[in-house]
């Protein structure tokens, strides 16, 4: 989900402050916000929430702290009690101290007056690194020789994972001198972060332990029946209802803890079998505050909606072990350069139906391999109940969608793109979540504010849903955990984090230009909250799978963004570089003589230096209905009846064929680190994206017409970009050579990036990446003989990739043979030069050669 607003980044080096700040202004607003919450700062001090360490009985022990280490994680409010021996330091107010960065000692710059009081702690436990214990809790009943097993292999993988300390935060004061500015607010967070993270280890076990909470909550089988716990303090009273008990809620009553905790074991059968069958229909029965209410169990596995039914049903889903999928292939490595296929499951059929994971896998990853692409981001995962949505209105976080087949048929396509070499990166949302009371965690356990914030601060206008109070220790486990399962039980590969926007501000940047003042970003209107919970989710990831990748989708240039989280940052692995796309639709509004090749290689080498960026030129958010993809905008309702190679072309078919792949090529060129692309739009894919529905009043009173619940444009025509007698074939041929020159000459990860011309009277751009030259001549008439283009290599140089090549759909002008020498002399501020021939319209790639 992208707001339509143009981001910011600035790029500098590390041999001149001066050059950090290149500012451009927000190219746009969404809308009014609901007004300022109030200081995130001062809400941002707490501890403890609601919580509790579950211990199997029985389990093997193993200390982790030494015995002197203080307990000192609770709040006036929380609801967690110390034992006797036990001390707690906090101010008389009922506040908790914060830590000083630097030796985990109070400090002035680290405190909030009249807020926090001084605390004895030690420092070594902060910052030495917490190792994954290698002693597992192992249920002494469990005697099956299969589970005994899987436990010790978990012991085995778990044994060489290690969570990286906190560090002390300071580095990213050397990245960034304006920083400095602003260290009141950064150490503050950092601070705020290092005590979570004691707090985490002291009370949870660590990170580690703390971030499978699907161990505890929800269903968990063992050798002797099914524990299933739910945390819901706003209920009076619960009861596990189902298939399984013909839905009596007088059957199997739970139990609830002091800390608002429901638990029930079911023993097996007589005959030792499972007390709920697999694919068992199931929901928790609650008296609350608002009433009786059936909910879908929030740690739930698997939903489904039945036929003529409205809300979904949980399914108990523990398939027999010689049915459960098991992975074949392991995980790849991580590419140096990222090149991502943007894709959604259920609309990747070229028939208007909603396809499965099983044809996905059989028919859609043969093409992103053969395309080039080797990372692939599925997006609408998570179970969401309006399928409208887009997938981000999730309303069960640790479900697969039903839609497109069962877990173990997702589990499939997974293991079939690592069969290829192919990363599986997952749009996860954790930014908001459905509004939905009966089949989501909208009212979960009758309260308004159960796992988000309460009033008008939990609920996103724009987006008719709701928004998660980061500060609340379940809510972090539940996020946490949720990352974790995906990563653990499904094998994905990383992230692409929606909406990371919305959650680090308190406006979520509704009606907001950010304008790359720092303060913009570092004030009061910083859910420090909902960062600190950013920067925990990314040093989790990073620790337990130092191979995933993580995305953050944040359109307004937060510093420090793709830094560590122990120099600092908020630990991003990559930030997407939404101003790109926004500019390209902005350009294409206009005529070709009101673009201008400095604003172009401006918005695309605006970036935040050592900060790594996904560049794109239109991702899934250009192509919904109301939008326009880049082709249709070039080509209009000319892509209708003049793309078959059998007629005449058109002005506005050359046109459009001809910028589609220099405006593709000079983003992954310039752009970024990692290139994404959308399906179906490397062929220039037609029309846009229009998922079914029914006409509706949005929550502002807008009305919306339906389709008649069409699939008809929600669906890809790949047959399209295959048919050799249409021209979408020569822009997919196109894209192909583009990831693959990419892919030899890597070019997108080499830190030399240099641009030697921008020539606004020619419209010309030549630039250097890596060891290619790349020349771009935007001149709607104008080709140029004998243009002279600089180099820094003596040499040979050979033309590698020619958007007007007659296989790309070209008018094949160039001799793709030719070699071209480099003569001495300065030029364009290069030492040496070679001429060309730069037709207009195109695009070409030289590289030197080596013989």
């Amino acid at each position: 989900m992208a707001f339509p607003l143009g981001g910011l980044r600035f790029p500098s080096s590390s041999s001149s402050s001066s050059s950090f700040m290149q500012m451009p202004t927000g190219s746009g607003s969404i809308g009014r916000g609901s007004g300022f919450m109030g200081s995130s700062l001062r809400s941002a001090a707490f501890c403890v929430g609601a919580s509790r360490v579950y211990r199997k009985k029985g389990a093997a022990g193993l200390s982790l702290f030494g015995s002197n280490q203080r307990r000192l994680c609770a709040a006036a409010s929380s609801s967690f009690s110390s034992t006797e021996s036990e001390s707690l330091d906090v101010s008389e107010s009922g506040e908790v101290m914060f830590l000083d960065v630097q030796n985990g000692n109070p400090s002035s710059a680290s405190i909030l007056p009249s807020s926090v009081e001084n605390v004895e702690v030690s420092s070594s436990s902060l910052d030495e690194p917490q190792i994954v214990a290698e002693i597992l809790s192992v249920d002494p009943t469990m005697d099956d020789e299969c589970e005994k097993e899987d436990v010790q292999a978990e012991v085995t993988k778990f044994k060489k994972r290690s969570i990286p300390h906190a560090g002390d935060g300071q580095k990213i004061y050397e990245i960034d001198s304006l920083l400095k500015d602003y260290r009141t607010h950064l150490d503050f967070r950092f601070s705020h972060y290092k005590h979570l993270r004691y707090c985490i280890d002291m009370e949870e076990g660590g990170l580690d332990a703390f971030s499978r909470g699907y161990e505890k909550f929800g269903f968990n089988r063992s050798a002797t029946g099914i524990t299933y716990r739910e945390w819901a303090p706003g209920a009076k009273s619960a009861s596990l209802i189902g298939d399984f008990n013909n839905w009596n809620p007088n059957a199997d009553v739970m139990n609830r803890d002091e800390f608002g905790v429901w638990e029930i074991f079911l023993p097996n059968n007589a005959d030792g079998s499972s007390p709920i069958p697999h694919g068992s229909r199931l929901k928790i029965h609650m008296d609350t505050p608002s009433g009786i209410k059936d909910s879908i169990p929030a740690w739930i596995k698997f939903s489904i909606q039945a036929p003529g039914e409205i809300p979904y049903n949980g399914i108990y889903y523990d398939p027999p072990i010689e049915e459960k999928y098991v992975f074949e292939h392991p995980q790849p490595k991580a590419p140096k350069s990222l090149r991502i296929y943007e894709a959604h499951v259920g609309m990747s059929s070229t028939e208007p139906k909603i396809n499965t994971y099983a044809s996905f896998r059989d028919d859609v990853l043969p093409r992103i391999k053969r395309l080039g692409y080797n990372a692939v981001q599925l997006m609408a995962i998570q179970e969401h109940s309006y399928y409208a949505s887009f997938g981000y209105h999730v309303t069960n976080f640790f479900a697969p969608s039903s839609r497109c087949g069962t877990p173990d048929d997702l589990k499939s396509l997974i293991d079939k793109a690592h069969e290829f070499g192919i990363l599986v990166l997952m749009d996860v949302v954790h930014s908001h979540a459905s509004n939905n009371v009966l089949d989501g965690l909208n009212q979960f356990d009758g309260t308004d504010t159960h796992y988000f914030h309460s009033g008008s601060r939990g609920y996103h206008w724009m987006w008719d849903s709701r928004l998660f109070n980061y500060s609340s220790r379940e809510v972090m486990r539940f996020l946490l955990s949720n990352a974790r399962w995906w990563l653990e039980e499904y094998k994905f590969d990383g992230f692409r984090f929606d909406g990371v926007t919305s959650m680090m501000y308190t406006h979520h940047g509704l009606q907001i230009a950010f304008t790359g003042n720092y303060g913009e970003y570092f004030g009061l209107a910083t859910d420090t909250d909902a960062v600190v919970y950013l920067m925990m989710v990314n040093d989790m990831i990073h620790g337990l799978f130092p191979e995933a990748i993580t995305i953050g989708e944040d359109v307004s240039g937060m510093p420090a963004f793709c830094i560590p989280v122990s120099d600092g940052g908020v630990g991003f692995n990559f930030r997407l570089h939404m101003a790109v796309a926004d500019k390209w639709i902005e350009l294409l509004k206009k005529s070709d003589e009101e673009w201008v090749m400095g604003d172009i290689v401006h918005t695309l080498t605006n970036r935040r230096w050592l900060e790594k960026c996904v560049s794109y030129a239109e991702s899934h958010d250009q192509a919904l209905v109301g939008d326009k993809t880049i082709a249709f905008w070039l080509m209009d309702k000319d892509m209708y009846d003049s793309m078959a190679l059998d007629r005449p072309s058109t002005p506005r078919i050359d046109r459009g064929i001809a910028l589609h792949k220099m405006i593709r090529l000079i983003t992954m060129g310039l752009g970024g680190e990692g290139y994404l692309n959308f399906m179906g739009n490397e062929f220039g894919h037609p029309e846009w994206i229009d998922f079914p529905r029914v006409e509706q009043y949005l929550p502002n009173g807008k009305f919306v017409p339906g389709n008649n619940c069409s699939f008809d444009k929600c669906r890809r025509r790949f047959d399209l970009g295959d048919a050799d007698y249409l021209r979408y074939v020569g822009m997919q041929e196109f894209d192909t050579a583009m990831q693959h020159t990419e892919d030899k000459y890597g070019f997108m990860t080499s830190e030399h990036q240099y641009v030697s011309r921008k020539d606004e009277a020619d419209r010309i751009i030549i630039f250097e990446r890596g060891n290619l030259v790349f020349v771009f001549n935007f001149h709607w008439n104008n080709s140029y003989f004998d243009y002279r283009v600089g180099c820094s290599e003596p040499g040979k140089y050979k033309v590698v990739l020619n958007s007007d090549d007659k296989l790309f759909g070209g008018f094949g002008r160039i001799d793709s043979t030719a070699e071209f020498f480099s003569s001495e002399g300065w030029y364009d501020n290069r030492p040496r030069f070679f001429s060309v021939y730069a037709p207009s319209r195109t695009a070409v790639v030289y590289a030197l050669t080596k013989d």
